[in-house]
């Protein structure tokens, strides 16, 4: 095997999966997505020096992306790794699209409806969400799109439809109540979209951002979720939500090397 190409069966063996091929199979899909997010974490370090062309690398190069992401296990974010998950789906014959959303802020403000990437899978005539390049906290398995809560490891989930357009994805831990993550169009995007159209909303989000870089890091465990917001660790097991301030150094170096999987 060549370490510099996209490999579907290393990209497998890597998530865990051994013998043939799996089918594209719902239970495929959550199996997958699961490993994704426990295996690739979320890191936005390289944000600082992409600057205010965060977005200019949308329509990844697969094999550069899973050479140092997969195979150099550097982490990514948003678009990388749901571009790598969208390549490896379409390769074992899901058809899956690319979706993109507003994150809703701690002042309740949605950002740009093209902020956030991540990919919608139909399988047997129903959409799921399929995000494993989102800090958290949010979804382990794949999301049907629909209203009725989905339960998973404590965490409830559901999809509600809106008269603005928009689909809201909610989340609502073990002991809290229901909160909104984004809002998206359920319709496919185009990488034109973020490269070749006039977004002067993305493009004022972008400027904030590179002022303002915070580091995030994050990666899925069997039963929940470590979320590292600067130093600020949220872990989520079994549904339920725990919050550190990391003030030593030598605990921050240690959440890093667990949630980057440097042990």
């Amino acid at each position: 095997m060549d370490d510099t190409m996209f490999d579907i069966d290393d990209y497998l063996t890597r998530l865990g999966h051994s013998g043939p091929r799996p089918a594209a199979t719902l239970e495929t899909l959550r199996v997958l997505h699961k490993r994704h997010l426990m295996t690739v974490p979320f890191d936005n370090f390289l944000n600082e020096e992409r600057g205010t062309a965060i977005w200019d690398g949308v329509d990844i190069d697969v094999d550069t992306v899973y050479k140092e992401v997969v195979t150099g296990g550097r982490g990514g974010v948003c678009y990388e790794l749901n571009g790598l998950f969208r390549a490896l789906l379409g390769a074992l014959g899901f058809e899956v699209v690319v979706l993109s959303a507003g994150v809703r802020g701690a002042d309740g403000a949605f950002g740009p409806d093209m902020e956030h990437l991540f990919n919608g899978v139909r399988v047997d005539g129903e959409w799921y969400l399929a995000d494993v390049g989102y800090s958290g906290p949010s979804l382990i398995e794949p999301v049907r799109v629909a209203e009725e809560p989905q339960e998973q490891y404590g965490t409830h989930f559901r999809v509600l439809a809106a008269d603005d357009g928009f689909h809201y994805l909610e989340r609502r831990p073990r002991d809290g109540e229901w909160a909104v993550i984004h809002r998206f169009r359920l319709k496919p995007r185009d990488f034109s979209e973020w490269l070749d159209a006039s977004n002067p909303e993305l493009d004022a989000y972008a400027r904030m951002l590179a002022a303002n870089v915070t580091y995030i890091r994050g990666r899925a465990l069997e039963n929940g979720q470590m979320t590292l917001t600067g130093r600020r660790l949220l872990t989520v097991e079994d549904g339920r939500e725990t919050v550190r301030v990391l003030v030593k150094q030598p605990d921050l170096d240690a959440v890093l090397k667990t949630i980057l999987l440097q042990d």
